[in-house]
């Protein structure tokens, strides 16, 4: 039986991934948390063989709690499940221990296959998201500026151009709001912008911003 691990923040979302696994024979939904610090709790009671995760989540968020599982407990396969599918993140996200990387538009079966697929010790990323996995290779690292952004900046940068103020990203994030300042003006020297306007506008070029809407 495999045993898996549902984290993401969204109840409706947790909800139906865990229908879709139970009803399946071999696998059986053993817990589901809301955030990254839960799921680094539950799991040093509970470890489970695989871990569904989401990326976008309050504290920590999924990539930084994908590294820490990775590596406190390697038995434990991680399979980001996330809205957030343009590049870098699944790259990053697969180098920081993911075994796979799944859209949450992924279909039902492909859900379930990629489940067994991390379970068996296999690695999976869906077809699409591969493609630009290869391409991204293809044309060299610096072909993204967002590459240029560090784990943290990137969970600051997908808060702003959903909108948040710093205050509540610091929140959010255990922070203080300085702290947050902080990473904005990084984030805009990297990507030689100047407001969150010119943030935004750059994630539309890039393909993330579309993504993040449906999250």
């Amino acid at each position: 039986m495999i045993k898996v691990l549902i984290v993401d923040d969204h109840q409706l979302i947790r909800y139906g991934f865990k229908s879709l696994l139970d009803s399946a024979d071999d696998i059986e939904v053993i817990g589901e948390v809301g955030t990254g610090e839960a799921a680094i709790d539950f799991v040093k009671e509970n470890p489970p063989n695989v871990i569904l995760m989401d990326l976008r989540m309050p504290g920590i968020g999924g990539m930084e709690a994908t590294r820490k599982l990775a590596r406190s407990t390697p038995e434990s396969r991680i399979l980001v499940v996330t809205a957030c599918d343009a590049e870098p993140f699944p790259s990053m996200l697969m180098q920081v221990g993911a075994s796979g990387f799944l859209s949450k538009t992924a279909s039902d079966d492909e859900m379930l296959v990629a489940v067994r697929a991390v379970a068996a010790g296999e690695k999976y990323v869906s077809s699409e998201i591969q493609e630009r996995i290869d391409a991204r290779l293809a044309e060299g690292e610096n072909s993204s500026p967002f590459n240029a952004l560090t784990d943290k900046e990137l969970q600051v940068m997908l808060m702003l151009i959903s909108g948040k103020k710093p205050k509540y990203i610091a929140a959010q994030m255990y922070v203080d709001p300085k702290t947050i300042c902080a990473y904005r003006y990084r984030i805009y020297e990297k990507l030689n912008i100047g407001s969150d306007v010119d943030l935004a506008l750059l994630a539309i070029r890039y393909g993330i911003i579309d993504n993040i809407q449906i999250n």
